[in-house]
């Protein structure tokens, strides 16, 4: 095959021709390109559909004698005889591609297919880039190439195929998320909220279903309450309820606090049972109040143990805990005694005890304060987070500073801020 390379919409409409004993026949038109193996890095076009007199039919790659450089034309070996079958496990290039959406993974984008560019590489014909620019709809419109001057001047806006994770559905010839190589797991949550957001409810349901639940918990806690709610409608409650005990525990109770009464319910009955009762707490708080923005997800100790112990302990817990910058030091009825930061217990001599060490001058707010009172808290102390005691000094929860900064500033800025805690709370269970 002489072909190097070249795009998809060049050769669609394009004559078939049967050369038999040196005579040319033509036998149809280009219709279509068909992939068996869709899952593969640049997918390898296994067979022709041509547009014939008797019916659309399919001819193998390999029976491809030549595709004409001038023209696009192709040239077979033999008569094709073989009704086109649309099998389920097929990707269909112009049928399932062109104007279909695609996730550009580096671009961090949702965009759309206009013209495939095809090219002769590693011994086959193969997919190895999308056009998603002007270029292909000139291209597309370019009939006996009345576009061809002004194609020449555009800049070609191509997505190398190994940047792209396409939109499959169900069927492997519909439209739907390939995630198999974890390509939009490895993208900021809020660049994968925004992809999200960007796809109709179906397509942001099945994105949300193909990822862990950890990397859907950090995106959904970036989408706004109307999208939380439509994808929850679509995944199903279990699912839902997993990825919701994933979030942080006051982003949880704020999307709960969204929901109906039943819905909450059902939600709540799927979750492990302290994930669920902590939950149900936090959700009784107005949501501009410090109860409403704290957080249970934080690590506690008691007095009595050595620095040398809870280092250990921190060492074992610390792939599970992002937020650890403060231990809060509590007695058995979870009473705040003190606070230690991570710099002071790193630089407290091993063999001394906890309650030697941290800092009793506590800084702390109620679960009635209004969020502005906590951002100003938090800022006139310089702190990472902030204890929220009730009125007998129990520790309720913490609110971090990203999460005072939320409460305050405009909304369209809140899902750009780093988030800082995950899962829920810790208490270093460690030896003396």
């Amino acid at each position: 095959m002489a072909f190097r390379d070249g795009f998809l919409t060049e050769m669609i409409g394009r004559p078939a021709i049967v050369e038999i004993d040196g005579r040319r026949t033509r036998v149809g038109t280009i219709a279509d390109f068909v992939v068996q193996h869709p899952e593969d890095t640049f997918p390898r076009i296994d067979a022709v559909v041509l547009k014939m007199r008797g019916g659309d039919k399919l001819a193998p790659i390999g029976d491809v004698l030549e595709i004409q450089s001038a023209d696009r034309s192709m040239v077979l070996a033999c008569i094709p005889h073989v009704a086109c079958p649309h099998e389920d496990e097929a990707l269909y290039l112009v049928e399932d591609l062109l104007d279909k959406q695609i996730v550009d993974v580096d671009g961090r984008k949702v965009v759309r297919i206009n013209d495939l560019e095809l090219a002769r590489t590693a011994g086959a014909l193969r997919v190895v880039a999308a056009d998603i620019g002007a270029g292909g709809l000139l291209r597309r419109l370019s009939s006996g190439g009345i576009f061809a001057g002004l194609l020449a001047k555009v800049p070609r806006t191509l997505i190398a195929w190994d940047n792209v994770a396409p939109l499959h559905d169900l069927s492997p010839r519909e439209i739907k998320l390939s995630v198999s190589d974890n390509r939009l797991a490895r993208l900021h949550p809020s660049d994968l909220a925004e992809i999200i957001s960007d796809l109709s409810a179906q397509d942001a349901a099945r994105v949300v279903g193909s990822l862990d639940d950890e990397t859907a918990a950090d995106a959904f806690e970036h989408l706004d309450a109307e999208m939380q709610k439509s994808i929850i409608e679509d995944i199903g409650a279990e699912r839902a309820a997993d990825i919701i005990e994933e979030m942080d525990s006051d982003d949880a109770a704020d999307l709960l606090g969204e929901l109906p009464e039943a819905q909450q319910l059902e939600l709540l009955a799927k979750m492990d049972a302290e994930t669920a009762d902590d939950l149900r707490e936090l959700s009784q708080y107005a949501e501009d109040t410090a109860g409403g923005l704290m957080t249970t997800d934080y690590v506690w100790i008691y007095p009595h143990r050595t620095v040398e112990a809870t280092i250990a302990k921190i060492r074992e817990i610390a792939p599970e805990t992002e937020f650890i910058y403060y231990l809060y030091v509590t007695d058995r009825s979870e009473k705040l005694l003190g606070v230690l930061s991570l710099r002071t217990l790193l630089l407290s001599s091993p063999e001394i005890s906890i309650d030697n060490v941290m800092d009793t001058d506590i800084v702390s707010v109620g679960p009635e304060a209004k969020a502005e009172e906590v951002a100003s808290t938090i800022a006139r102390y310089d702190l990472l987070s902030c204890p929220v005691l009730d009125h007998e000094g129990k520790m309720l929860g913490i609110v971090t500073v990203d999460d005072a900064i939320d409460a305050i500033i405009p909304e369209r800025l809140k899902k750009q801020l780093p988030r800082f805690t995950r899962h829920h709370k810790r208490h270093l269970e460690t030896a003396s």
